[in-house]
């Protein structure tokens, strides 16, 4: 295999603010994995409260190139383990080369990878959320007005949580799914999800910091609302813990490691009984297709990332009113618009 990258700094249609802070632009790194006139490509986008850049991305990347490049691609899951081991303190880089060899591997077959995994887009499909961040109770009403949708996820962990759901009712009928990203106190949360049920919302997630295990238990005892685990399961070990502490989880594939791991969460979570969300990290077209490859083995699916940028890095994805599927090419079946 030979090995290509490329970094970007994705520009926002609107600054993004959570809980944890705000940002104008989303940087990304894009990798290449060529054989012969086979091309795959991955996505992984920096998170600063995961303390993995860019930068520290592509330090690794020159580091290990001769041995990510030796790899004589037989199976991508024989190959996400190596890589598991080749690089073992950042995933972010694991999961864009897993998804690069995942498209390469659905291009040399000629199918796309939900077909390599034995699923079907013929049946119901969970339609995507269009995510509302944090503002001004007047600039969120205008990003609502915006894009009309029929599941909007709010981003909270402010005082004033119930006043700007109570307004955004006023403004819509859509389905309203909360994300506090940790912000919560118990206290907080026992004290806002019964008003939150009373304004339509869906679930809950992330209401608690990730340790506060002892927390989300007494929550989940209480809560009127189901309650999903985000940062609190980012890791295969971290499904069976959430078990009676959340009612499902969020797999990324960046925090995870890629699509090779999530398979397997997504299958644990399922004997367990936990409902399975997919989320994203803001990613372009390229991680958003690899997302849209699990529709068919989702609940709920947030992949709202190409809708919240100025421009993406990829085409073939298209958008209809919360619908959203990959389309029948091979691989993630996109093609990368950049220059290479």
């Amino acid at each position: 295999m030979k090995l290509a990258y490329w970094s970007f700094d994705m520009e926002f249609e609107h600054p993004f603010t959570i809980s944890k802070g705000t940002k104008t632009h989303q940087p990304t790194l894009i990798v290449e994995l060529s054989i012969g006139s086979y091309s795959g490509y991955g996505e992984a986008p920096a998170i600063n409260y995961y303390n993995i850049t860019v930068e520290q991305m592509i330090a690794d990347l020159l580091l290990k190139k001769p041995f990510i490049e030796k790899f004589a691609l037989t199976d991508p899951e024989r190959y996400w383990h190596y890589l598991h081991h080749l690089l073992p303190q950042n995933p972010f880089l694991v999961c864009a080369l897993d998804m690069a060899a995942w498209d390469l591997w659905g291009k040399i077959k000629k199918l796309p990878i939900y077909k390599l995994w034995n699923t079907s887009l013929d049946g119901p499909l969970p339609i995507t959320d269009f995510t509302i961040g944090i503002d001004s109770i007047d600039k969120m009403v205008s990003k609502l007005k915006e894009k009309q949708w029929p599941i909007y996820k709010i981003k909270l962990g402010t005082p004033d949580d119930i006043s700007i759901m109570e307004t955004l009712r006023q403004h819509t009928n859509a389905i309203f799914r909360v994300d506090a990203n940790a912000a919560w106190t118990i206290e907080e949360a026992l004290q806002k999800i019964p008003q939150l049920a009373a304004l339509g919302v869906e679930f809950v997630e992330q209401p608690l910091d990730k340790s506060n295990w002892e927390g989300m238990q007494i929550l989940y005892q209480h809560s009127q609302l189901p309650l999903i685990a985000d940062e609190s399961c980012v890791f295969e070990q971290d499904v069976k813990k959430c078990l009676h502490h959340f009612h499902g989880i969020n797999i990324k594939l960046t925090k995870c490691g890629g699509l090779t791991p999530a398979r397997r969460m997504i299958t644990e979570a399922k004997e367990l009984g936990l409902k399975v969300m997919m989320g994203c990290m803001n990613e372009s077209s390229i991680g958003a297709a690899a997302i849209c490859q699990f529709l068919p083995q989702l609940d709920y699916v947030d992949v709202d990332g190409p809708l919240l940028l100025k421009s993406d890095l990829a085409t073939g994805l298209q958008y209809d009113h919360g619908k959203i599927r990959p389309n029948n090419a091979a691989g993630l079946g996109v093609n990368v618009n950049f220059a290479r």
